[in-house]
């Protein structure tokens, strides 16, 4: 018999931190554990009235050890003894400052509660600024060096936000060796090295967010970045110039860590990547199927063989990179800036009066209110979504934009605002919870047409991550405003899913990401499929949308 061998999947998200155990044969997950980042779940070093959205590393470094403990915890010492790699994946673009060490700043005592020292998170919009400067700033080059963002740079990703850090705080200027991705950091944290030259840097953030591409040999040219602004003349000397797909390794596990863990010494350590991307193939993503990681925003990853894209270039995504999601195709990667947090911010609201006015009723006691509000929160959307699916479709109904954390795909532009018209006071609340509903499957359907009028065929839909396999309600609507089957995987972790197969190929269980994949993979629960009988109605409301988004953007 085959001597069982396990790999690690650590997946970070927005709010927390999750890792899974998994055998690496057969995808079977043997544990799973979740930490939730202490100083985020305080919004501490945050402002949202300004889009100011900052991570501590400490979070980070306490959600690696907590999960992958936790999961040691459950599967015991003999899986502990025979695991045989760890992949992780993060949020992207979420940057930080590091020193010669390639320590983050905020790990410094004369940085520790300074923001702009700690990651910069993908949804900070603190630098729309910078992004139309780099926008317009390209548009005078003869070389298009954003051929392969899209055409359109984005304050979410990484220049955007170092040229914004680097003009707002001299000291943390001064004290900068290198600008980091997060799912860059964790691996080279995790192999115990303190030269930030000898940092691994995946082609996935890189070709991305960094404008990274082998077209360019690397980076734009200096000149291109100094006449943007001297503080970037030189500065991709401290970065990097060879990058890796995540199939590679980054090393192998420092002794420190190794015994922090409780696990062998030998435990090999991949290159990271984005969760969309690994997610996509923890969700068993296909070629022309655009895979929908779909949680606070959205990630939409779609493979195309390199053979069969050639030279084109699609407009207004978020990047198409060679590898960046498995090596040997050309990732692509569009997305909304807000999914899940508009149903959240919809929630919140309706919530106000629960978290102000119940906690101190004259009626009730303490306790009891506690417990009345958290039976509220919990049965709040769920209540909404009967409710909003019971509402016969009404052509001439609520109309809402879905912008409310701007607008990612297709066309990056975070200045746009959300709206929602139509409204009399016949005007409850399921039915503008149905308008939000509508308007976020209305965003996704205008990634799929961009896909289409680009050349780029769509021909299929797959759906992850927790609002696919948690509401029914709104994944109907989206085959259904999508006029598309859409299928749901299996798997509640598909990105620590995807991040365990690329383990395990890492580590040279598997001799490919596509037979790990095949070999890990747990297939798909449910399919949903469009009612034929709403498209037209469907049609009419989606361009109300469109046409609702070319006033705004006016």
């Amino acid at each position: 018999m085959k001597q069982e061998q396990y790999v690690v999947g650590v997946d970070y998200g927005t709010d927390s931190a999750r890792s899974i155990i998994v055998n690496a044969l057969t995808g079977e997950e043997i544990a799973s554990s979740i930490h939730h980042y202490t100083r985020w779940k305080q919004q501490l070093y945050c402002d949202a009235s300004i889009n100011q959205f900052r991570q501590h590393p400490l979070d980070y470094i306490e959600g690696l050890e907590n999960t992958i403990r936790g999961c040691i915890a459950i599967a015991g010492a003999e899986v502990a003894a025979n695991i045989r790699a760890i992949s992780i994946d993060t949020t992207g673009s979420t940057p930080v400052a590091v020193d010669a060490s390639g320590t983050p700043l905020a790990m410094l005592s004369e940085f520790e509660n300074n923001p702009n020292a700690m990651f910069v998170l993908w949804k900070d919009h603190t630098a729309v600024e910078e992004a139309a400067a780099i926008n317009h700033h390209a548009s005078t080059f003869p070389v298009n060096y954003l051929q392969y963002v899209g055409g359109i740079y984005s304050s979410e990703w990484f220049w955007a936000k170092l040229l914004h850090i680097l003009q707002v705080d001299e000291s943390v200027r001064k004290h900068t060796a290198s600008w980091v991705e997060h799912c860059d950091w964790i691996p080279f944290l995790l192999t115990g090295r303190n030269d930030i030259t000898q940092m691994k840097r995946g082609v996935c953030s890189a070709g991305h967010k960094a404008l990274w591409a082998e077209v360019f040999g690397g980076f734009p040219p200096n000149n291109f970045f100094a006449s943007l602004s001297p503080l970037l003349d030189g500065f991709t000397d401290k970065l990097f110039t060879k990058t890796y797909t995540a199939d590679q390794q980054a090393g192998i596990i420092s002794g420190e860590w190794a015994a922090k863990l409780g696990l062998p010494t030998d435990v090999v350590i991949g290159i990271g990547a984005f969760d969309a991307h690994m997610g996509a193939v923890g969700g068993q993503i296909e070629p022309y199927h655009l895979s929908k990681v779909m949680g606070t925003s959205t990630c939409d990853m779609m493979v195309v063989p390199a053979a069969e894209i050639g030279s084109q270039c699609v407009k207004g995504i978020c990047g198409q990179v060679d590898g960046s999601i498995i090596p040997g195709m050309v990732g692509l990667e569009a997305g909304q800036s807000a999914f899940g947090d508009v149903y959240a911010w919809y929630k919140s609201l309706l919530e106000w009066p629960t978290k102000t006015i119940l906690e101190n009723s004259d009626i009730i006691d303490k306790a009891m209110a506690a417990k009345l509000q958290e039976e509220i929160s919990d049965k709040l959307i769920s209540s909404l979504s009967a409710a909003a699916e019971a509402l016969p479709l009404d052509p001439e109904g609520i109309l809402a934009m879905d912008w409310l954390n701007g607008r990612r795909t297709p066309d990056a532009n975070q200045e746009l605002k959300a709206a929602i018209t139509g409204l009399s006071l016949g005007s409850d609340a399921p039915k503008i919870f149905r308008a939000l509903v509508e308007a976020t499957c209305f965003g996704a359907r205008a990634i799929v047409e961009r896909f289409i009028d680009e050349g780029i065929p769509v021909k299929g839909l797959i759906g992850l991550g927790g609002v696919a396999k948690k509401s029914p309600f709104i994944m109907q609507m989206m085959a259904d405003v999508m006029n598309m089957p859409i299928r749901i995987h299996k798997s509640d972790q598909t990105c620590a899913l995807g991040a365990a197969m690329f383990a395990a190929t890492a580590a040279g269980i598997h001799p490919t990401v596509e037979i790990a994949m095949n070999a890990m993979g747990s297939g798909f629960e449910k399919t949903y499929l469009p009612n034929q009988n709403l498209t037209s109605i469907y049609n009419t409301r989606y361009n109300q949308y469109k046409q609702l988004g070319k006033f705004l953007e006016s």
